[in-house]
């Protein structure tokens, strides 16, 4: 299932973010306040479970939390940009990691790093990476972690192009694609139009496009 997340203040803080003036201190602002309204959306239709707590004034209130554990994946290095706003809002997560980076020659995913923290394999599971372009940074990610055993994946992105979403469709029919925009296509150098630049450099200020 793909979602686009359409909300005025996603609109307004992803056009920030695609002005090529913006500065690296902005755009990583507005990078973490997108994840952070998009998972208020992406959690709205998660379980809760029932639990008892004592109130200031003695009282025992049968409240809820949670029903299983998040945990959030970024792909390094772009997506460490989305955790903090995710954290924000659920300050519990659990948080792994996955190095990919693509290569330059053949643009295919090379995988340098992975390290995933020791939760339930069915888990809340949150893939993030701010951009979708030829999806196979994001299928390589996916498909370690379903040999790990994980089933309940949602991919989060800022912004994406159909190429990624019919790879990932294609590969994982059962993991959800949640994206704040569904962008016009990818160049020759596969870079997302309009897109955000190389959102590494861009939320790091390193030199980059």
């Amino acid at each position: 299932m793909l979602v686009i997340i359409d909300h005025p203040l996603i609109k307004t803080k992803l056009t920030t973010m695609r002005n090529k003036d913006t500065s690296h201190a902005e755009f990583r602002s507005n990078l973490n306040e997108i994840a952070s309204l998009m998972v208020y959306e992406i959690l709205r239709d998660y379980q809760t479970k029932s639990i008892d707590v004592t109130t200031p004034i003695d009282y025992q209130f049968h409240g809820e939390t949670l029903d299983k554990e998040i945990f959030i994946v970024p792909i390094l290095r772009a997506g460490l940009g989305m955790v903090e706003g995710i954290l924000n809002l659920v300050p519990q997560a659990r948080v792994g990691h996955i190095g990919i980076y693509r290569d330059e020659q053949d643009f295919s995913a090379k995988e340098y790093y992975y390290k995933i923290p020791n939760v339930s394999k069915d888990s809340y599971i949150l893939v993030v990476d701010p951009m979708l372009a030829t999806g196979v940074s994001a299928s390589d990610a996916i498909n370690k972690l379903v040999k790990e055993g994980f089933n309940n994946i949602k991919l989060v992105c800022l912004v994406g192009v159909q190429q990624g979403v019919k790879l990932i469709q294609s590969n994982f029919p059962n993991v959800d694609i949640y994206l704040a925009s569904l962008d016009e296509k990818l160049n020759e150098n596969n870079y997302i139009v309009p897109g955000l630049g190389d959102a590494g450099d861009r939320l790091f200020g390193t030199k980059g496009k």
